[in-house]
């Protein structure tokens, strides 16, 4: 069963966080399944920018990012090489090692 590391963030997961994931999850439901509330404003559709992740290993394990994602992500804060939507990068074989960016681009928090 292959794990995701989440770095530490002061919002999400203060101490980082270590968690298996099933394959086929999104790194997404992964958090929300385990209390990390990241934000999704539209409602995991790739329509947003709210889960914007960034792969620090493990990337090359992942499907390839569809043209609509990489259009998304045109559009998120802090966009680097091994950014993604976490609702659209789907947990492999591999483990991951995720970092979720300080900022985001949504104005309201959604509170889901």
């Amino acid at each position: 069963m292959p794990k995701i590391t989440f770095l530490a963030n002061e919002t999400y997961c203060p101490e980082g966080k270590e968690i298996e994931a099933n394959t086929g999850e999104s790194v997404l439901d992964v958090a929300l399944r385990h209390g990390m509330e990241i934000e999704h404003a539209c409602e995991k559709s790739c329509a947003c920018t709210t889960c914007h992740i960034v792969v620090r290993k493990g990337l090359d394990s992942l499907e390839e990012s569809s043209e609509n994602e990489d259009d998304m992500l045109d559009k998120a804060w802090g966009l680097e090489p091994e950014s993604r939507l976490g609702c659209q990068a789907i947990v492999a074989q591999d483990d991951l090692v995720v970092e979720i960016p300080k900022y985001n681009v949504n104005m309201v928090s959604e509170n889901h």
